[in-house]
């Protein structure tokens, strides 16, 4: 690709390339003309006319990827070039997932696990929040997501017992200002202990008030094991009682004993989706990541310390090679480890390939950029699709990848005029390498930019480049109402 002698506000001309427009449709070669931000024209032979040329030969033109599923809400204000994110060729990254968000939350010290983003809660409502991303001037555009743990430490003085009605009102007051700043809609973590003791009218009351937005729901469900079934149907159960969409984060069967149930939950999914509006979002790998939890040990899985509070140096090792350590069960090793965070290897391939092919299920990375030895899904999930499950095993066909990692996340999430190449649309664009776009990013290595993905513009401004290159930070908070911060 030819050096990009360009400024941010300059018109551009993407020249020569194949444009996969995130429909879902074929490509077609074509050139691409921004200006003012948007895109102004698609087209064979496009004339110059003053604009900047890139020379895209040989590289496919996309929409910028957006990420439904992160946990950068702290990552967009202190490390704003967000390089895991754009070099990724990520171009909007949705935080507030598993019922974990920085707002509307103020607060010294919090419990696990809302620590999984930081403990630099300040933001005491969601248009503090949005201040602040402006403020900050990310790399990537951000939209938020209020998570129900939030609330309910927010609300309650013990997170850990059903909320009463008069903080259960004050949890709706915090939701329903937030909706009006624009946040997206819900999420929930009834995984996690902060929220599981919220019962399904608590969930469904909250819901229905994103809802009413016209935002989502989305759930990391309260049990992804043997109990996996059940879970869903309180999940599908919450959303149609809230008359909200459904989002089911990170679907997956996991632990040994339910290897191979993508199956059922798959199919399970496919008939709730004939009465209500339910997606799903995925990562490509088989080992999941979370805060150290003795009752996710196995002694079976492999287990990989992410971060430790009491031995940061045991970030990067095996519980099992550490247990041998200390000459201790890996339970015993996990209780000394915490506060702490792990990868944990609990899904097999199969159901992975399952799940990402399913044709709802959106692309999440689910990153934890605060980890000190982070899952490689920080740095790697999209060219990961696009390179090992599209190309080389043609789990299915590159305009899909794209497609459930564009068009249709901006759909699911409400997103205007964004996600397609369209003309008219706002010029959010991943040029990448078909051939050679790969992640390198390792569970030992876990923080290597990937290949192949060779400029990324948000908004119009050349935000990455492989290039020695002027680049520009031109990220917004995007407001649910409009897509668009005013």
């Amino acid at each position: 690709m030819s050096a990009i002698a360009s400024t941010a506000h300059a018109p551009l001309l993407l020249r020569g390339g194949s444009v996969i427009d995130g429909t879902g449709a074929a490509r077609l070669d074509a050139d691409v003309r921004i200006e003012n931000g948007r895109i102004a024209a698609i087209g064979a032979g496009l004339p110059a006319n003053g604009a900047d040329v890139i020379d895209v030969a040989g590289k496919i033109v996309a929409p910028g990827f957006i990420d439904v599923h992160t946990h950068d809400d702290q990552a967009v204000l202190s490390m704003p070039g967000m390089l895991p994110k754009i070099s990724q060729g990520v171009t909007t990254v949705v935080v507030g997932n598993c019922g974990i968000s920085l707002a509307p939350l103020a607060r010294e010290r919090v419990p696990p696990p809302l620590n999984l983003i930081g403990n630099d809660y300040r933001h005491a409502s969601m248009a503090a929040y949005a201040e602040a991303v402006e403020c900050a001037r990310p790399a990537v555009n951000v939209a938020a997501l209020i998570g129900h743990s939030t609330l309910r430490v927010a609300a309650m003085d013990d997170p850990y017992r059903p909320a009463t009605r008069d903080e259960q009102a004050r949890m709706a007051a915090l939701l329903r200002q937030g909706m009006e700043d624009g946040a997206l809609g819900l999420s929930s973590g009834v995984f996690y202990a902060t929220g599981s003791a919220a019962d399904v009218d608590e969930l469904a009351h909250l819901a229905g008030i994103a809802g009413e937005y016209g935002g989502v729901y989305t759930t990391h469900i309260r049990q992804e094991m043997d109990a996996v079934i059940a879970s869903l149907d309180e999940a599908f159960t919450t959303a149609r009682r809230g008359r909200v969409p459904l989002v089911v984060s990170h679907h997956k069967c996991a632990g040994p004993a339910n290897w191979g149930r993508t199956v059922e939950t798959l199919a399970h999914i496919d008939a709730a989706r004939d009465t209500q509006p339910i997606g799903l979002d995925a990562y490509p790998y088989t080992a999941g990541s979370t805060v150290l939890r003795t009752d996710l040990v196995d002694g079976v899985i492999d287990v990989l310390v992410t971060w430790s509070e009491p031995h940061p140096q045991m970030s990067g090792r095996y519980l099992a090679d550490i247990a041998r350590e200390w000459n201790c069960t890996q339970h015993a090793a996990c209780e000394r480890l915490q506060p702490g965070g792990a990868c944990y290897f609990q899904m097999r391939e199969d159901d992975v390939q399952r799940v990402l092919s399913y044709p709802p299920t959106m692309i999440g990375s689910d990153g934890l950029p605060h980890d000190a030895h982070p899952h490689p899904r920080l740095w790697g999930a999209f060219p990961r699709v696009l390179g090992h499950y599209a190309r080389d095993l043609a789990l299915f066909p590159l305009e899909i990848a794209v497609h459930k990692m564009t068009g249709l996340s901006a759909r699911r999430f409400g997103f205007e005029e964004r996600g397609e190449l369209r003309e008219g649309y706002h010029a959010d664009v991943t040029v990448f390498d078909p051939l050679t776009v790969a992640d390198l990013a390792t569970f030992e290595h876990p923080t290597q930019p990937a290949r192949g993905i060779e400029c990324v513009i948000v908004n119009g401004a050349v935000g990455y480049a492989r290039e020695d290159a002027p680049t520009e930070r031109a990220g917004r908070f995007l407001r649910r109402s409009s897509g668009l911060a005013q």
